[in-house]
């Protein structure tokens, strides 16, 4: 099985309670000190004076992967990576600036990395102020995707710090994040709600079976998210938490975003005057709002910007022969909730949007790669109501209608097309289920079966399950939600759930795991793959 077989390390204290400069040894500190001073130009370098917030790895794609890094000051990044641990083939980038306008986050894209290789590597920022000073050193390992078959193991999830249910050190903080990063993954698919700017986070919250939930807590969680600061503050909350920075510094990331990095059930050009549920927003225009979430995700998440399009996040990512990558984004898109039971496309029943569904089709059916898995950030075949309207596509029993209309042409398509092996991973509701989609059970038949896996929350309250649509024949295989009459659990009560993919690289038979907060397998699915002809 292919396995990361070292853990990033990070500039905090570690759990054995040695800092990265004693982890890595006085001698690695002084070459770090050199490096610096020899691709700066600066003299007499002091590293380790002051330490960076943290370190997160994403968006890999052929020879390129981001990595991202924030610092308390106005800094300048310097990335060194290798091929091996002790750095002897070390090459040195200069990154650029982390300066106010994006809160001293920074990434760096590095290029010209090694297919199937494990890649080392170690940051410093360096202050602009006083250039004798930089920071501790962050480092990690990640591994390049293949350029060959080889066995691939990842995972996926969504739903960090939501319903009040944030870091709570007493428990152990986001202990979810550790049980993934010990499953040594490639990398992981966070599905979306990445956080919840529309709940603030307490000191202390009732737990529904008695006893006090408490969390750390800052100003920016204090209340709703409306500035770009506040914004910002959710993604830094996160970072408080010790597990999210160990699976980020040895974790390559693929972000997605949902509703609540903006606020619940949003939809472009929405107006939330009048709304008795966001009676405390001052700020009622989700197009301000979401503009100002936009530039925070950007800002947090290891994401590479697109050129002519600095805000879109689709795109497809390539893992070797065996995966491709394809990620969605069904909320900035879309049009508005409604009733959902429009019997024509238009405006209304986008959820997509034509150009991202375009896209979609053009690169599904470019794709080479024996496993093409969308990463949506919703489920297809769940209804979600928002009041007496529809918050997703699904909108109860029978033919499309609404957004359905949008998801059948892109199904018709996938089968017209012969684009076998396509499975969805999702997550946004709350729980953890296998879903099976038939023609012979639905009444949109003009597609081929395939499989949608949904999992989470990682750290936020437990509900469901939901109600099924039939309109593409979905049948539960699976499901582990809480009890009829329960609803948001905390994390303690362990109904918080990810998934595990692993691909075989001998058989390419992909294997999918719905596991629980302890690590456990609750499911397992084996997927045979579809070869030509």
């Amino acid at each position: 099985m292919f396995r990361l077989s070292c853990v990033g390390r990070h500039a905090k204290r570690t759990v054995s309670g040695q800092s990265l400069t004693e982890h890595v040894g006085g001698t690695r500190a002084v070459a770090v000190a050199a490096t610096v001073q020899q691709h700066s130009g600066m003299q007499a370098v002091q590293v380790g004076k002051f330490e960076p917030i943290a370190n997160l790895l994403g968006d890999l794609a052929g020879d390129r992967a981001i990595i991202w890094t924030r610092a308390d000051r106005p800094t300048r990044a310097t990335v060194e990576w290798a091929t091996t641990e002790s750095f002897g083939d070390a090459r040195t980038i200069r990154g650029p600036a982390a300066l106010e306008d994006s809160d001293f986050t920074v990434k760096v894209d590095l290029a010209g990395l090694p297919p199937g290789e494990r890649v080392f590597y170690r940051v410093v920022m360096v202050d602009l102020a006083d250039h004798k000073l930089a920071s501790e050193p962050v480092a990690g390992s990640f591994w390049m995707p293949p350029a060959a078959r080889r066995d691939i193991r990842f995972v996926w999830s969504g739903d960090t710090a939501g319903q009040g249910w944030g870091i709570n050190p007493e428990w152990g903080g986001m202990k979810i994040y550790e049980t993934m990063r010990q499953v040594e993954p490639a990398f992981f698919i966070h599905s979306g709600d990445t956080i919840y700017a529309d709940g603030p986070i307490a000191a202390e919250q009732a737990m529904p079976a008695g006893g006090v939930w408490k969390n750390l807590t800052t100003e920016a969680k204090s209340k709703i998210a409306e500035t770009l600061d506040e914004f910002r503050g959710n993604f830094a909350y996160n970072l408080m938490d010790e597990n999210v920075r160990r699976l980020n510094a040895a974790v390559p990331m693929f972000a997605q975003w949902d509703d609540h990095e903006v606020t619940n059930n949003w939809y472009p050009h929405e107006d939330l005057a009048g709304d008795p549920k966001k009676a405390d927003y001052k700020v009622t225009s989700v197009d301000l709002l979401a503009a100002r979430a936009a530039r925070a995700f950007m800002d947090y998440m290891p994401v590479r910007r697109h050129p002519l399009d600095p805000e879109r996040l689709y795109g497809a990512f390539s893992y070797g022969p065996s995966l491709d990558i394809f990620r969605i984004d069904m909320r900035s898109y879309r049009g508005p909730n409604t009733a959902n039971d429009q019997v024509e496309p238009g405006p209304d029943t986008a959820f997509l949007g034509t150009a991202q569904t375009r896209w979609l089709k053009e690169a599904l059916l470019a794709s080479n790669a024996t496993w093409k898995v969308i990463a949506a950030d919703m489920p297809i075949g769940l209804i979600v109501p928002d009041g007496e309207l529809f918050e997703n596509l699904a909108n109860g029993d029978g033919p499309p209608r609404g957004r359905e209309l949008e998801i059948a042409g892109l199904l018709r398509f996938i089968r017209d097309s012969g684009i076998t092996n396509v499975v969805w991973l999702t997550a946004d509701v709350h729980y953890t289920a296998a879903h099976r989609y038939d023609p012979n059970r639905a009444q949109f038949q003009e597609f081929a079966p395939f499989w949608e896996f949904v999992s989470g929350p990682l750290n936020a309250g437990t509900f469901g399950p939901n109600k099924l649509d039939n309109t593409f024949g979905p049948e539960v295989v699976f499901q582990k939600a809480p009890l009829e009459g329960q609803s948001n659990l905390p994390p303690s009560a362990g109904l918080q759930f990810f998934g595990q993919v692993d691909i075989d690289g001998a058989t390419e038979v992909m294997t999918v795991r719905l596991k629980d907060l302890s690590g456990a397998t609750l499911f397992t699915q084996e997927l045979e793959p579809q070869r030509p002809g």
